[in-house]
């Protein structure tokens, strides 16, 4: 009997339940071979994944660490240490083994609290002059930022140009951009003594403006100078994202561009400025370049600051013990300032509409 080639076939396999063809037979025998080890193949994946779930879990910890580790080291252990120096004797003669300075427990604090003695007193001066200098530079900074803010935020030619232009104080080095103005004020051939007696004629005399209370006002200059670009730059940055359609509706309303100004753009930058004002107020507060590189380690009374203070009282007068309690003194009068400012400037509603 001839066989027919529909007899010689192979008879199709029943539909498998998971969906799998005559066709994909062969291979799903193959993949449930078990592996040549005689193993059990089920619990190596679930292994692995495990392992990897453990490492992504790590991961975030992994990459912050680093960081963790820096700033322990570079903020964290030296304030801890500069807390631990305000309650011992650390001067010049026990330096040597500071490790066993002698522990006086709140007596340095006590020195530069007491009104009645030279050292309280000096510091009361210096911090009321560093807060009437902090009110000065910030208002300064902050009315020069907004204005060159607003002008740049319409559409001229050259704006580019001069949004460049106006952060090469903020990116300019410190010392290098300080040490200008020291030659601008000096008092025999400082370019400013020039432009009034020389060519302007305004003045008859040099005045010398590195001394006495002329010395507290070219501070201020050179802090606002140095400060109003960051103004300028985060206020403008807040400016961007007012719609254009807010100002068109106002014009048409009749508004004038200082009632614009008042009803709409302070009060739509308001998150803005509560920040900006934060953070300058408090790098103005711990200012310590300009006095330092216009007058040197020790500034004229007029523009001695607190972080000059204490760097006087720790590396000149070698009282690091006392230096270290104004430190911690500074440092718990701006955290009361900051968290008194924040919850006044910035309150819940505001938070949330930043």
């Amino acid at each position: 009997m001839a066989v027919t080639p529909a007899d010689s076939a192979v008879p199709a396999l029943p539909a498998d339940p998971a969906g799998l063809t005559a066709q994909d037979a062969p291979r799903r025998a193959a993949g449930s071979q078990p592996p040549a080890g005689g193993g059990p193949a089920g619990p190596a994946p679930v292994a692995a994944r495990s392992r990897s779930g453990r490492y992504l879990r790590l991961l975030p910890y992994l990459l912050v660490a680093p960081a963790v580790v820096f700033e322990l080291l570079v903020h964290v252990g030296p304030m801890l240490l500069g807390v631990w120096i305000s309650f011992v004797s650390l001067t010049q003669l026990t330096l040597r083994n500071w490790t066993t300075a002698p522990f006086v427990g709140l007596q340095n604090y006590r020195n530069g609290l007491d009104p009645s003695s030279s050292i309280g007193s000096e510091f009361f001066a210096t911090l009321g002059r560093t807060t009437v200098f902090t009110v000065l530079v910030v208002a300064i900074a902050w009315a020069i930022g907004m204005l060159a803010a607003v002008l740049l935020n319409s559409s001229f030619r050259g704006r580019a140009f001069f949004r460049t232009f106006f952060l090469v104080p903020f990116a300019l080095p410190a010392f290098v951009g300080i040490l200008g103005w020291k030659f601008i004020f000096a008092q025999e051939d400082g370019a400013l003594n020039r432009l009034l007696v020389d060519d302007l004629g305004v003045l008859d005399t040099r005045p010398f403006w590195l001394l006495g209370d002329n010395s507290f006002l070219v501070v201020v200059v050179v802090a606002a100078w140095r400060l109003w670009p960051f103004a300028f730059l985060m206020l403008l940055a807040a400016l961007q994202n007012i719609p254009g359609e807010v100002y068109e509706a106002a014009s048409l309303d009749g508004a004038s561009l200082w009632k614009q100004f008042t009803s709409l753009t302070l009060p739509l930058v308001r998150p803005a400025n509560a920040v900006v004002i934060l953070v300058m107020g408090l790098w103005t507060f711990n200012e310590f370049n300009a006095p330092f590189v216009l007058f040197g380690a020790q500034p004229p009374e007029p523009a001695l600051l607190l972080s000059n203070l204490i760097y006087s009282n720790s590396f000149v007068n070698f009282n690091f013990g006392l230096g270290a309690a104004t430190s911690v003194l500074l440092l718990l009068a701006l955290l009361g300032a900051s968290v008194f400012y924040v919850r006044l400037a910035m309150p819940k509603g505001g938070a949330q509409d930043a």
